[in-house]
């Protein structure tokens, strides 16, 4: 029997499904028409009973944007250090100097990693760590260029998506930029952004290409107090990501869920970053609805020059959800759109949300029972229809596993992620089922398997790179690739 006979709305027969809920037919009517859903409406789709429908309106979005492709990657991970000066409750990725686990890879070692990845024919390295005390911010910029540096003797454009921002604010600290940053008001924070930005700039002009979605974990003080004090809080983190897409670099955002969190605190984890979107789609051209704060006035919309990049909620609101509107990715790299979009590829953007479930094992908060599968299709189909303006929602095989992600492509997910390698952030052990954790890293698939498992679920699987551009691959052992 194929994993996709699991999906729920094939697998139950239809005479057994629980009556439908008459106060989504308000909530359908939006998404029909491509508008933005209210938190309420958000709160509605996590308390009712009838799952059915929330998994349906997820993949009627999800098929409107990307029809019958699901996207996969060929990457690679590279865990640079598991030493870091944090302690967060919900870790148990984090090791303290000299402990036994401790490690720290060295460039031979970094080297070697990225000769792997361009023999294995990957598109992408992927690599964070921990917030290392010690390390000095010549040690990154040397990790970016060694990795391309190798990575193009070999003949390949291998592109390096580094560092959460997390990790970003740390290289601001010990780069020594970082003074006037704890200041009051807005002069701490334009301190603050100066910071980041130098310490952008730095690692782009090194190789750096996209940054990932790590660190955002829920954006809610008092979460953030209670499991991971000390680590940034929403607006720093924000603020890393609004000058990633500033300096042309895309980026993708994270959700963990299944912890001390409550549910609405997912849902305006969802609503600040579809916020910052408006702002990332509104500077590359995209036309909006103006709001202010909550408030909606329907029908005005923002002129290509007349966006000054406001915050606090008055940019434009903007829907890539709405029937004909083009995504980011193909109004990037087509040149032809740039008279409708005219900042097109000049700024960055969110590619991708990607909901994570909280592993208890082996961490401070162990005691807590984690998601259920049922919660986990939920959360990641309410992200598709609340993040209308992201293009793409990502079923994190490692974590869900293959089988969840395969029956996440019918609920609202477009991509699977990639044949990974080496994930040392969770250690999850599959054969023992989502949330059972042990010692195993080394969580490689081929890419028969991919595409396999896209195929088992009724889609198409297509390769992408980083930035969402298909690959094409040359060559007898396809190893050379091009976009």
């Amino acid at each position: 029997m194929s994993v996709a006979t699991l999906s729920a709305p094939t697998a139950t027969p239809r005479t057994s499904r629980p009556q439908a809920d008459p106060r989504l037919d308000a909530v359908r009517e939006k998404v029909e028409r491509g508008e933005r859903l209210s938190l309420a409406d958000g709160d509605l789709l996590f308390t009712t009973r009838d799952i059915w429908t929330v998994l349906e309106l997820a993949d009627m979005v999800r098929r409107r944007l990307h029809g019958n492709a699901a996207y996969y990657n060929i990457n690679r991970h590279l865990n640079y250090s598991n030493v870091c000066a944090l302690s967060c409750k919900f870790c148990d990725f984090y090791a303290k100097a000299g402990e036994e686990k401790a490690y720290t890879r060295d460039m031979e070692y970094v080297r070697e990693q990225a000769r792997r990845a361009v023999e294995s024919g990957a598109t992408e390295i992927h690599s964070v760590g921990g917030l290392h005390p010690t390390l000095p911010f010549s040690y990154y910029t040397d990790l970016i260029a060694t990795i391309r540096d190798e990575a193009k003797r070999l003949g390949s454009d291998l592109h390096v998506k580094a560092f959460t921002a997390v990790e970003i604010v740390h290289l601001c600290k010990i780069a020594k930029v970082y003074k006037g940053a704890s200041a009051p008001g807005e002069e701490g924070r334009k301190a603050r952004r100066e910071a980041i930005r130098f310490v952008l700039s730095a690692l782009k002009d090194a190789g750096l290409g996209s940054l990932p979605g790590g660190g955002a974990e829920v954006f809610d003080d008092r979460v953030h107090d209670e499991a991971y004090k000390g680590k940034i809080r929403s607006d720093v983190w924000l603020d890393v990501h609004r000058v990633a897409h500033e300096l042309g670099l895309n980026t993708n955002a994270t959700l963990l869920y299944g912890h001390i969190e409550q549910r609405h605190d997912r849902l305006v984890h969802m609503d600040m970053l579809r916020r910052a979107q408006d702002e990332a789609l509104a500077r590359m051209g995209y036309r909006g609805i103006r709001h202010s704060g909550f408030g909606i006035r329907e029908g005005e919309e923002s002129g290509h020059l007349g966006y000054t990049g406001a915050e606090g909620g008055d940019a434009p609101e903007i829907t890539l959800t709405k029937p004909g509107t083009p995504l980011p990715e193909h109004v990037a790299f087509n040149p032809n759109a740039e008279s409708r979009i005219p900042n097109a590829g000049s700024a960055g953007y969110y590619q991708t949300i990607i909901p994570l479930p909280f592993f208890p094992d082996g961490c401070d908060l162990e005691h807590l029972p984690g998601p259920s599968g049922l919660e986990n299709y939920r959360t990641l189909s309410i992200a598709r229809l609340m993040l209308d303006n992201f293009p793409h929602v990502k079923a994190f095989w490692i974590m869900q596993t293959l089988p969840m992600a395969q029956v996440m492509l019918q609920s609202g997910a477009d991509d699977i992620d990639g044949t990974v390698v080496w994930y040392d952030i969770t250690k999850v052990n599959h054969g023992a089922g989502v949330g059972a954790g042990n010692a195993v890293t080394n969580q490689e698939v081929n890419v028969w398997t991919l595409q396999k498992a896209i195929r088992e679920a009724g889609f198409e699987p297509i390769e992408r790179d980083t930035l969402y551009r298909r690959v094409i691959r040359d060559g007898a052992d396809g190893r050379i690739w091009r976009v």
